[in-house]
């Protein structure tokens, strides 16, 4: 069931998605070699408490998991793409670090990932990172009322195909509101032209990640954390967005 929100809602998910782009500008900040993941996961859940919001990720016990996730951000470093889990690792100098974050604050939420280079960036890396950051672009862009959900899977496959990296089905968007994981699903490859109609008032998370050499992935002893299957390098970009009568708005931008 698609649950469509008022423009009042919209500014409650964009007042959570504020503050998280905060948080997560805070973490880049600290992202520093030889700083470890749980320093990291700590710092943000010290930003969580102070500003009265709540986790999304804490308790979470989805299927796909080996649940529950007892922290509050997902840290995936180099190979590992989605869900990892914060442990006791020191940052080393060129590697590549993503986070994905989604919080509740007044009863709505919002989610947002970025990947970043610790210390000496590779210009490979600084590519796939790119790369997902344009797709998030072009996924935004296509997200108008009246067209299809699959325009926007297609323009984020699009983006993936230019640059030469595949892209797997089996993870993506979705929408989001009250809870973190509201229908539509939202693949990151499609056809234009299929599927749901875009309507005002819905809220989604768009979220293109690549690995560099594959779409097939492997699952950790953990449980959660998951890592291209060849072992290439891996990037992640997510912004919170709704659809309007016009353009469509990012949430989980900073407040001018």
């Amino acid at each position: 069931m698609l649950e469509l929100k008022t423009s009042q809602e919209i500014e409650a998910m964009r007042t959570t998605g504020a503050f998280i782009a905060e948080l997560l500008d805070d973490l880049q900040q600290r992202a520093l070699v030889g700083v470890n993941l749980l320093d990291l996961e700590h710092r943000a859940r010290h930003l969580i408490e102070e500003r009265g919001a709540v986790s999304c990720y804490w308790d979470y016990a989805p299927s796909f998991g080996r649940g529950p996730f007892r922290n509050v951000i997902c840290l995936s470093v180099n190979d590992a793409v989605l869900h990892g889990l914060p442990h006791d690792y020191d940052l080393r100098d060129g590697d590549l670090l993503s986070m994905d974050i989604a919080v509740s604050v007044d009863g709505w939420v919002a989610d947002s990932a970025r990947s970043l280079i610790v210390g000496t960036p590779r210009a490979d890396d600084q590519r796939l990172i790119e790369a997902t950051e344009r797709a998030l672009a072009a996924g935004i862009d296509a997200a108008r009322p009246g067209g299809r959900l699959g325009d926007i899977s297609a323009a984020i496959g699009a983006v993936a195909a230019d640059y030469g990296y595949p892209v797997n089905t089996e993870f993506g968007g979705h929408g989001l509101g009250r809870t973190m994981h509201e229908d539509p699903h939202v693949s990151n490859q499609g056809r234009a032209g299929r599927g749901l109609v875009l309507r005002p008032g819905l809220t989604l998370a768009l979220e293109p990640w690549f690995a560099r050499g594959t779409d097939k992935i492997v699952y950790d002893p953990d449980g959660w954390t998951i890592r291209s299957a060849d072992g290439s390098r891996t990037a992640h970009s997510e912004h919170t967005i709704a659809i309007t009568d016009g353009d469509p708005l990012v949430l989980t931008r900073r407040a001018a």
